[in-house]
């Protein structure tokens, strides 16, 4: 039975608050692999809060997992075919720092459904502006594009136009370079910071999805991609990112060496990551806004 897209994009989410404390924020850096180098004083600002408790730095990109509404789309009242879902882009717009502890409020809603016809699914977006609880500042907008591969031909009812376009990649070879080791284990330290489904941690899980072993979240290979331009580019001035903008294109496996080019114009850093052992591109069609 066809999706009913009236529905879906006045479909109302609970607002949900989310206290979370400076070990919280460590945990999420150590789950992207920072702290590899514990001499590293640009990694330490990440994972180490100082001798006064205030030095502890955010990564940008743990907006992805502040007040995050879970996996909605398997509750009835959608009719997504959950597990055709496909996870395609995901992009944050950072509204000011992060604060290394505190309470947020997410408001989540759907901003678009695009039908690409019978047989070939329908891409969803959803938004979620995350505040400061207590001012009502608000801090970043995480936007989430998936593609609903068994969803498509529902005609009349969406949205508008088109879905983003991606993002163009410059010509010729990359201004930098970065590449990151990545620990066997780093998907079992990243689920710890909520992303809890089996598929990165559990060996037959995975299996029966096809793959060799437990793959990596999406989102921790989006803040492996966000580190390797905050040390290369910004010399991990958290301050100057402003936003980010990934496609996913393939798996990636915790263990993966993942090699980061960024081409710099101006206030953006396109990226493009690949699994070098495997010579599998990763991230694609991806940049980086900066301040």
């Amino acid at each position: 039975m066809p999706i009913d897209p009236r529905h879906l994009l006045s479909r109302s989410f609970p607002v949900i608050d989310h206290d979370y404390t400076l070990r919280d924020t460590q945990l999420y850096a150590l789950g992207l692999g920072l702290g590899a180098d514990p001499l590293d004083a640009g990694q330490l600002r990440y994972v180490y809060e100082g001798q006064d408790g205030t030095a502890l730095r955010t990564m940008p990109t743990m907006a992805n997992v502040l007040a995050y509404p879970g996996f909605w789309a398997r509750e009835p009242d959608t009719g997504i075919t959950w597990q055709k879902l496909l996870h395609a882009e995901q992009e944050i717009h950072l509204h000011a720092p992060l604060p290394a502890s505190g309470r947020v409020r997410g408001a989540t809603r759907i901003t678009g459904l695009w039908d690409k016809g019978a047989g070939k699914g329908a891409f969803l977006q959803q938004t979620r502006d995350i505040t400061d609880a207590a001012t009502g500042q608000l801090l970043a907008s995480v936007v989430q594009l998936s593609l609903l591969r068994g969803d498509g031909g529902f005609g009349d009812g969406g949205s508008e136009g088109a879905p983003p376009a991606p993002h163009a990649m410059p010509d010729g070879a990359p201004d930098q370079v970065c590449e990151l080791a990545t620990p066997a284990q780093l998907a079992l330290i990243y689920r710890l910071s909520g992303d809890l489904n089996p598929l990165h941690a559990d060996p037959s899980v995975a299996a029966a999805a096809g793959f060799s072993r437990p793959i990596l979240h999406g989102m921790a290979l989006m803040g492996v991609a966000a580190h390797a331009v905050l040390r290369t580019v910004l010399a991990y001035d958290a301050t100057r990112f402003a936003g980010m903008r990934v496609r996913f294109t393939a798996p990636a496996l915790p263990g993966d060496t993942l090699r980061t080019e960024m081409w710099v114009r101006g206030e953006t850093v396109s990226l493009r990551t690949t699994a070098v052992e495997r010579g599998v591109v990763v991230l694609n069609n991806a940049r980086v806004s900066l301040r």
